[in-house]
């Protein structure tokens, strides 16, 4: 199902406001107004036009692959049809348009290239990527810590699942959901739901006791498809939930020691404030 938030929001770019929407879970940036930055144009539609066109006639490109026309609010406070793309959209656009101001961009961009290529030759590279990124938005040291390991526990996980029978596209969210609901007696949309989250990873928004009792689950669950050689979805559905309820009772045990709820509305939003695209 197709889902858009009907709300026009802004990013930053070059010190220009670039109009974003929220669909289908992802960001989609308005194409003239990226346009308008990063060129000296006077008309950025008839500028975008003509780039339109090149992309049809010389590169033979479906336009549709990398745009789609969603409503934002323009400056006479009316929703019109627009020209949007995605992250990646945006970037493609980006090096094709032959403008100095867009040369730091590009060069950025390859950069990045040239850093997931090494990354990939080792991946040790990108563990340190991430360890830095989480760093400079605030996060706490031991946070990190329990974070990383998080990570490697559910790659694991995945693993396993896709040696198992499950396909990633359909059957990962599911039985994520019942190592959730099991653990947390929240799915992860009723948990970011709880916690006033959107588009945001919930992982990212989960503190200690949050995180550590995620593990758990997981862990647990890829621990009993190795121990009883489980196959097909439904077995994994049903070691999911089981896994799920280890750690959920283990949970429970704290909560009643504790005499409070380990499942928290707390997220840490001001960390992701005031991002630019």
């Amino acid at each position: 199902m197709k889902t858009q938030n009907t709300n026009t929001q802004f990013s930053f770019f070059k010190g220009k406001k670039i109009r974003k929407i929220l669909h289908e879970n992802e960001w989609n940036f308005s194409v003239i107004d990226v346009v308008e930055s990063l060129t000296d144009s006077v008309n950025p539609r008839d500028y975008w036009f003509k780039m339109k066109t090149r992309f049809i006639e010389e590169e033979k490109l479906q336009l549709s692959t990398i745009c789609r026309q969603l409503k934002l609010e323009s400056s006479d406070g009316k929703k019109y049809e627009t020209d949007c793309a995605n992250t990646e959209g945006i970037f493609r656009i980006i090096q094709s348009i032959p403008s100095p101001k867009a040369e730091p961009f590009k060069r950025w961009l390859a950069k990045v290239g040239y850093e997931r290529v090494q990354e990939i030759e080792n991946p040790e590279l990108a563990t340190k990527r991430t360890r830095m990124l989480y760093k400079l938005k605030g996060y706490s040291e031991d946070w990190i810590e329990k974070r990383m390991r998080g990570i490697a526990i559910r790659e694991e996980l995945t693993d396993e699942w896709k040696n198992r029978g499950a396909d990633e596209n359909r059957d990962y969210e599911i039985l994520t959901a019942e190592i959730s609901k099991a653990t947390f007696g929240l799915t992860p949309s009723e948990y970011k739901e709880h916690k006033g989250l959107k588009y945001q990873n919930l992982r990212d928004h989960m503190d200690d006791f949050e995180l550590i009792f995620t593990m758990l689950g997981e862990r647990s669950t890829t621990e009993i498809h190795r121990n009883e050689n489980s196959r097909g979805i439904k077995k994994l559905k049903e070691d999911s939930k089981i896994g799920g309820k280890i750690a959920g009772n283990a949970r429970k045990e704290l909560e009643k020691k504790l005499g409070k709820s380990i499942v928290s509305k707390k997220n840490f939003l001001a960390k992701e404030s005031n991002k630019n695209i």
